[in-house]
């Protein structure tokens, strides 16, 4: 907006120079080739009446002044005599315009050319005794005189031009200011920040539009914010009776010997283990979706090596080996903030860990492009067909496992969730030779390299 803001005025400024210095430089182009010509011709005229003159006085006054011309400008003085008087001058060569001087008694004037003038001007004067003067005028002078207003003006107009365009942009800036504000405003708002706000300044249309986004603002912080403090209260007040069944569950399984009785016991208690890692899960989320933190460069490997030696007893225990492969040279670091990634990475692996089977190998691997990390977890499970990678952000979504089917269905809503505030993506696709490769996109920091 600003570049079309500019743009414009320099339109503007050029449409207003083209209508009033333009015909200026018309005008006194004209006048100089009006002037000169009237001044060739008044010379001429005076010539040719001393070259019509009787007495020898005159024919010497027109051989000293012709000379004295001939000196002091660019022309020069050519003399067709016709009486008593036979100069010293030059001869005009014979052509349509001393002929018609002679008929005629009429005088000429040749430019040399119709665009503005020729190299010369050629005035011819008739003068007694069917004589005549020619002065030829050499327009150089002109020419350069010519240039001189042109080029004054063409020079002028670039710095108004200029002048035009810095005014433009300062403008330009001033305008826009408001829709700018409202632009950071709604940026932050996409990242998550909804407590950002526009300042009320501008025309009265932008102040309007600012203060109807501010209150809208306003309104969804409230309702979101009232959501995540149900959800986190919620999960936090279920997890005390939760436990206190469980405990009272497991005090019935201890004192009954009836089996069928027992049996039943233990489902309910699966089921109020389950009903934990559900209110857990979305005590998680909750959290997850709180307000954001800046992020921040993180050494990547390091968080990695970090969770890698945490998961690896887990997965010794089942003969599941964990890889790191495909590292890239140097320690790359990525924008995140802390503690994200520790999550993002716990959730992928209890699911790679879930679906793996006993003796399976997880692979690890990192790869870097010029602005992201590419971090990627490839397990050799089952895998997912289509319709269950396009459900398996879903919220309380459980997919099909080897080991077990305990999830509470909201470990991925979490990842994306945490990448989403990180300015990252994760994708699902299959791995080579079976399972899944969850490939999670972090923002390269720039302090990334070796």
């Amino acid at each position: 907006m600003n570049r079309q803001l500019i743009r414009s005025y320099i339109l503007l400024v050029a449409v207003a120079i083209l209508l009033f210095t333009v015909p200026v430089a018309f005008t006194l182009t004209k006048q100089l080739r009006d002037d000169t010509e009237l001044s060739v011709l008044r010379e001429a005229k005076t010539m040719a009446l001393l070259l019509g003159g009787t007495d020898g006085v005159s024919c010497e006054a027109l051989t000293e002044v012709a000379r004295a011309y001939d000196r002091e400008t660019p022309g020069t003085v050519q003399v067709a005599p016709g009486g008593s008087c036979a100069p010293d001058l030059p001869r005009p060569a014979a052509d349509r315009a001393l002929t018609r001087a002679a008929r005629d008694n009429a005088p000429t004037t040749d430019w040399g050319s119709d665009f503005i003038w020729g190299e010369h001007l050629t005035v011819t004067v008739p003068a007694e005794g069917n004589a005549a003067v020619r002065i030829v005028y050499s327009t150089s002078d002109m020419t350069t005189r010519f240039w001189q207003i042109w080029g004054f003006r063409a020079g002028l107009a670039v710095l108004v031009l200029a002048a035009a365009a810095a005014i433009g942009a300062v403008a330009a800036r001033r305008i826009t200011r408001p829709l700018r504000e409202l632009n950071s405003m709604a940026s932050k708002f996409s990242d998550g920040d909804l407590t950002a706000r526009s300042p009320v300044t501008g025309p009265a249309e932008t102040q309007t539009l600012a203060r109807t986004l501010n209150q809208g603002a306003e309104r969804l912080d409230t309702l979101v914010a009232s959501q995540r403090i149900f959800v986190a209260d919620a999960s936090h007040q279920l997890r005390t009776p939760l436990t206190a069944l469980r405990l009272s569950l497991d005090n019935i399984a201890d004192g009954v010997d009836d089996e069928f009785v027992r049996e039943d016991v233990e489902q309910a208690t699966a089921e109020v283990v389950r009903m934990s890692r559900l209110v857990n899960g979305l005590l998680v989320l909750a959290r997850a979706e709180a307000k954001v933190t800046a992020p921040e460069p993180l050494p990547l490997l390091d968080i990695v090596d970090e969770r890698l030696s945490l998961w690896r007893p887990a997965a010794d225990e089942r003969g599941v080996h964990i890889a790191l492969r495909g590292i890239a040279d140097g320690r790359p670091s990525v924008l995140a903030s802390p503690g994200h990634l520790d999550q993002v990475l716990d959730n992928v692996l209890s699911n790679a860990l879930e679906v793996s089977p006993d003796g399976a190998t997880i692979t690890v691997g990192v790869e870097t492009t010029a602005d992201d990390v590419i971090l990627s977890v490839l397990d050799e499970g089952p895998g997912m067909t289509d319709a269950e990678k396009s459900r398996a952000f879903d919220r309380f979504w459980r997919g099909r496992g080897l080991t077990g089917r305990s999830g509470s269905g909201l470990g991925l809503a979490v990842v994306r969730q945490l990448l989403t505030d990180d300015g990252g993506t994760v994708t699902l696709r299959d791995a080579p030779g079976g399972g899944l490769c969850v490939s999670i996109s972090l923002r390269a920091s720039p302090r990334s390299g070796g």
